[in-house]
């Protein structure tokens, strides 16, 4: 059996010992406390439990991570990553752990759907779970962390032969530096069965939150209060793929309102469908900076949330303003093969 290898800085919480007791009891592992003890960690299966402080940080846990870059992009490569997360009040533990899973991706670590588990100080973000689960709030979130380890230990992506791809965006061509770069993308990718869906201005409605048996009544159906394009043309789109390539400008650091209308709106398949077997990949252009907030938002909402596949270098992002900017960037057609090779690699057997 693979040993686990727990990224713990010293003084974790109590709770926060109780959750690696959980996601660790059945597997050997391998304890790492601080940057000194790094061993190689290519090809492993590593969980990150982070305590974070007052407001929000763990310096030691943040050490790590900087020393793990200082090794290159290959640090992590081939492995698999999950992490545990306690915060003493009611804020950080999302971003704490959109942070880590951002940083271990940018070197090379895949996450599974849904790779964290969460701690808030009252415990009350498990008071959703605790309908459908039985026990305390504390006895449900070490449960949770029993099941993350399980797949963490066990998640293996499976290449198919000849994958589709599905692409979304809201922009124009004429125009769009993000969409100049998707297609240099594109040329590089050795697979026909690539559909772009174009999301325009006035064709989708956000979410309106329905109740949650609306929403799983019109998710049975495949389909969502609104209908329209969301409907129509991308549910099925998203059902056949196996990969969504999200076309992201920045927009006030920020994702556009039809591509985050897009994501509001899988709610209602995801309460039919869970999406562990699909992966996402983000192409991202930000006019000045702030291309990682984009990317952030990503993980947190598809990975973490919508159980979409993180493979590794998930994200390709630059900076252009002026309209044709992109093709000034350096090496930017080089990055642009590069990342239509990772992504074949990623998906295609």
């Amino acid at each position: 059996m693979n040993s686990m290898y727990l990224i713990c800085p010293p003084n974790p919480s109590d709770l926060l010992v109780k959750m690696i007791q959980g996601a660790t009891k059945s597997y050997d592992v391998v304890t790492i406390n601080n940057k000194n003890d790094l061993p190689d960690l290519r090809n492993k299966r590593i969980l990150f439990a982070l305590e974070l402080g007052d407001v929000g940080y763990n310096v030691d846990m943040y050490n790590v991570i900087s020393s793990l870059w200082h090794r290159g992009k290959d640090a992590l490569s081939g492995s698999t990553g999950a992490v545990i997360t306690h915060s003493n009040n009611e804020l950080f533990t999302k971003s704490g752990a959109q942070d880590i899973v951002f940083h271990a991706n940018k070197l090379g670590c895949r996450f599974p759907g849904r790779p964290i588990v969460e701690a808030t100080g009252s415990l009350r973000n498990l008071l959703t779970m605790q309908k459908t689960m039985k026990g305390s709030l504390e006895d449900i979130c070490i449960k949770l962390c029993e099941k993350l380890s399980k797949v963490l230990m066990s998640d293996t992506p499976t290449p198919v032969e000849d994958p589709n791809i599905l692409v979304l965006h809201s922009s124009n061509r004429k125009t769009s530096n993000t969409l100049n770069l998707w297609d240099m993308v594109r040329k590089h990718l050795d697979t026909e069965k690539i559909e772009e869906i174009n999301i325009t201005n006035g064709t989708v409605k956000d979410c309106i939150g329905c109740p949650y048996k609306t929403c799983k009544h019109y998710g049975n159906q495949t389909s969502c209060f609104y209908g329209g394009i969301i409907v129509e043309e991308v549910y099925p789109a998203v059902l056949k793929s196996d990969a969504i390539i999200w076309i992201c400008p920045n927009y006030n650091d920020g994702l556009s309102a039809n591509i985050a209308a897009i994501i509001n709106r899988l709610t209602a398949l995801f309460r039919k469908t869970k999406f562990y077997n699909k992966s996402i990949f983000g192409i991202i252009v930000s006019g000045n900076s702030g291309s990682d907030a984009l990317a952030r938002q990503l993980i947190s909402a598809l990975n973490m949330n919508k159980t979409f596949r993180l493979p590794p270098y998930f994200s390709l992002t630059a900076t252009a303003n002026d309209k044709g900017a992109i093709f000034d960037v350096p090496d930017i057609e080089k990055k642009a093969k590069i990342f239509a090779k990772n992504i074949s690699k990623e998906i295609k057997a």
